[in-house]
């Protein structure tokens, strides 16, 4: 398939739009990690939440489980995002 040469401050556009793309999704990824892993806390499965309040260092525990969700849901998201770019679509005749 033969893309159309663009002219440098297009590619400069699509390049900005494509990372806009991905760090919406990233950010998105981040966002849904973060609230499951507050309803894990907020409904207690396992006992987590209990044992958090329980705690001497509460704000340490949650961040131990709710910033590997965040990365990780917005890793996989980012990731998702990266396959099914519409880049494609845009030289498509």
């Amino acid at each position: 398939m033969n893309k159309p040469k663009l002219t440098p401050e297009a590619a400069r556009r699509d390049h900005r739009e494509m990372l806009m793309y991905l760090a919406m999704n990233a950010a998105a990824g981040a966002l849904m990690g973060a609230l499951v892993a507050i309803a894990i806390i907020w409904f207690d499965a396992g006992g987590i939440g209990t044992r958090i309040a329980r705690s001497s260092h509460q704000i340490i525990g949650t961040l131990l489980l709710v910033v590997p969700f965040a990365a990780v849901f917005g890793g996989v998201v980012a990731a998702s995002a990266i396959i099914t770019m519409p880049y494609e679509k845009k030289f498509r005749d």
